[in-house]
């Protein structure tokens, strides 16, 4: 039996070939990993049984919204709220990798923050009260949802140029207080105004973990046309987005992977004055808010309701021809593609608002989580 014979130069090349080819397909495997996106609900109560109805092993962060200022300090308003407080943190026994926050503010909730963040006494204050109350709650972090600094927010809140500067010193209080342990984030909106006006992004970034990016009211109950009030992304009519907003915020230099992209559990309803483009872009006014838990009883089509996609901004709405009302929101279809548009980004993860406005299954972290996986 004749054996060929190889020699040891050449054994040695095919060894060295595969090693090579095997480093090469391990590189490129490491290459294609997705980092899974964070997922953060916001939760504003409704008792303190009604938090384990909802699947928490889907989210990586709960915050709890909200605190308020009282004087210069950080304040849990009740016992009631307190209590509430301590079961979300309980959570982790369900989710061992769940982070649990406390929201500072909200939208009409933040009238002295202008004049308390303006002075070094207030920040010191309320950082260490903060301090205080994370260490008693055993929480992860502070979320600062401050709407808004040096721009308009809600009527009568005072608001000023230095906000913004006043703004970085009140984050730069708060790391220094937390440590580099605890979680910082903030609220920021979704407008050009907010985006350009309302922070010193390139100072700011670097001191906390995330943005929250308000990708939703974009068309507010101020509004006087009509229009998608969470797209995901713009059209010829309609400007903002929240592809806009991304693309806005990483020209000012926000690190796409610090920015939570914002998804909308309810809708917001509009009447309008006539009946042209199905309700889109129309002379109108803000009518109510709807969870998305109560959609399937009352964006009905026994109720005149007409289910519509558009196309351009990946976005859902409903009209209703005989009342003129158009209903603006995200559904689970948009919030799969939001999702995608946060892998795809390698953004910090999706947000929204908020947690019991979802069903309890089935709902729209459900639509998040499958995305995800």
């Amino acid at each position: 039996m004749n054996k060929k014979t190889i020699s040891l130069p050449t054994i040695s090349l095919r060894v060295l070939t595969l090693m090579v080819f095997l480093f090469s397909c391990s590189i490129s495997l490491k290459a294609q990993k997705i980092t899974k996106p964070n997922v953060i609900a916001y939760y504003t109560g409704g008792g303190g049984t009604l938090i384990d109805s909802f699947p928490v092993e889907k989210l990586s962060h709960l915050i709890y919204s909200f605190g308020h200022l009282k004087g210069d300090s950080l304040n849990i308003h009740s016992a009631k709220d307190s209590a509430l407080i301590s079961k979300m943190v309980a959570l982790k026994k369900r989710n061992k990798d769940l982070k649990v926050m406390i929201a500072m503010g909200g939208w009409s909730a933040c009238a002295s923050c202008s004049e308390v963040f303006s002075r070094k006494n207030g920040r010191e204050t309320f950082a260490q009260t903060t301090k205080e109350l994370l260490d008693y709650f055993q929480a992860d972090g502070i979320d600062i949802d401050w709407e808004y600094p040096a721009v308009v927010g809600y009527p009568g809140h005072r608001y000023t140029e230095d906000d913004k500067h006043n703004f970085t010193l009140l984050i730069q209080e708060l790391r220094k207080k937390l440590g580099k342990k605890a979680e910082i984030s903030f609220a920021a909106g979704g407008t050009k105004n907010c985006i350009d006006s309302c922070f010193e992004w390139k100072k700011v970034m670097p001191l906390v973990d995330r943005v929250n990016l308000m990708s939703y009211d974009l068309v507010s109950g101020y509004a006087t046309q009509s229009g998608h009030h969470t797209p995901l992304h713009s059209t010829n009519e309609q400007q903002l987005s929240a592809d806009y907003a991304i693309k806005e915020m990483i020209k000012l230099g926000v690190p796409a992977q610090k920015i939570a992209l914002g998804a909308a559990f309810y809708a917001r309803i509009f009447q309008n004055s006539t009946e042209a483009n199905r309700g889109l872009y129309q002379p109108t006014k803000f009518l109510s808010g709807l969870s998305y838990k109560h959609f399937a009883n009352q964006l009905t089509e026994e109720k005149g309701f007409k289910y519509y996609w558009d196309e351009v901004a990946k976005a859902p709405y409903y009209y209703n021809a005989e009342t003129r009302q158009l209903a603006t929101f995200d559904d689970p279809k948009s919030i799969a593609l939001k999702t995608r548009y946060v892998i795809d980004h390698k953004l910090n993860g999706i947000m929204f608002w908020e947690l019991t406005d979802d069903t309890y299954s089935n709902g729209l972290l459900e639509a998040i989580d499958r995305s995800i996986k």
